[in-house]
């Protein structure tokens, strides 16, 4: 079987790759204060421009605490986590606000896409996990009645919540929030920074978000690839307060072959791999996020649909073939 990543997607964003400087001509009594870690199990980094060393070591201090607080909430992987705890018990009593906040967010995104996005999926990814797990598993896939069977315990209308209470309404259900919780971590720290007072800075938790510009008032240039390992980016977006996301297919496959990818369809339960990077600029990474995997399951003509109602929206995609592709305010 082929190695299990922690994180179920490949976001392709190079923020400092070689061939884009960060900062030139910086504005006097700037400086540029960077911090690596993790969000979620992925690389995670904060590039942030302020004038006061102390108050930005302050201001990163509140961030990872931020970060933490946040992933013992949404993580599928830490035992005591919200989420962890309400897919074990099918319930939850007196849910974290955020929690309530984020499938707000998902439900949006689910009658936006149709299905197409949707965090019940977690039973479907178990059971394409154990499969390809398995000692002489078959190089054909789960079959058609162990996905149907999986796809019985799927669906977001299932899903009972306000803010008292989440239940789970079918038996065997659960959820993943990995394709949308960077996201808004992302743009929790975002707040952090905006509310005191930040004016420039590049925050990715996972996904990116652009405060402001750089420090010399230059945009931010966010570069895309297909593989999060590229040398070098296929292309490079100039970004002022806006959100970048990135879906792709070759992320990550279940199986060696590469037939079985990670983006896996609510709907069918299949593993299709119409796109080979789908990537999304919005207003928030919330936004970005949640909409870039939705796409990806989505036929184009029915993307353009979604973007040709929402100003705030644009699409850069490299479909199947290779051919590249953009619609909407790309920058």
């Amino acid at each position: 079987m082929a190695s299990l990543y922690s994180r179920r997607r490949a976001i392709g964003i190079f923020a400092a790759a070689a061939g884009l400087p960060l900062l030139i001509g910086a504005k006097p009594g700037f400086r540029t204060f960077n911090w690596t870690g993790q969000a979620l199990g992925a690389p995670a980094t904060l590039i942030l421009n302020h004038d006061d060393p102390a108050e930005a070591e302050r201001l990163i201090a509140r961030v990872v605490a931020e970060v933490s607080r946040l992933e013992a909430i949404f993580s599928l992987y830490r035992t005591d986590s919200a989420l962890a705890e309400l897919n074990r018990v099918g319930g939850l009593a007196v849910p974290p606000p955020e929690l309530v906040s984020l499938l707000q967010s998902c439900e949006r995104f689910w009658t936006m896409s149709g299905g197409a996005f949707d965090p019940t999926v977690q039973p479907l990814w178990v059971l394409y996990r154990d499969h390809f797990a398995a000692a002489g598993d078959s190089a054909s896939g789960p079959s058609r009645q162990e996905i149907g069977r999986a796809l019985g315990r799927i669906g977001f209308d299932a899903i009972r919540f306000d803010r008292d209470r989440i239940a789970f309404a079918r038996p065997g259900m659960a959820l993943t929030l990995n394709g949308v919780a960077q996201g808004y971590i992302t743009d929790r720290v975002v707040d952090i920074l905006r509310n005191a007072g930040v004016t420039s800075s590049l925050v990715d938790m996972g996904e990116d978000r652009a405060i402001g510009t750089r420090a010399d008032g230059a945009p931010w240039r966010v570069g895309l690839a297909v593989h999060e390992d590229a040398e070098r980016p296929d292309v490079v977006l100039d970004v002022v307060d806006k959100a970048v996301a990135t879906s792709s297919a070759d992320g990550f496959h279940f199986d060696d072959a590469g037939r079985f990818g990670h983006i896996l369809d609510p709907r069918s339960g299949g593993t299709p791999m119409f796109y080979r990077r789908v990537t999304v600029v919005a207003q928030d990474a919330t936004t970005a996020d949640g909409l870039s995997t939705a796409f990806s399951l989505m036929a184009e003509r029915d993307i353009r649909s979604v973007v040709a109602k929402r100003s705030d929206l644009a699409v850069d995609l490299v479909d199947a073939a290779g051919v590249h592709k953009r619609f909407g305010a790309v920058t």
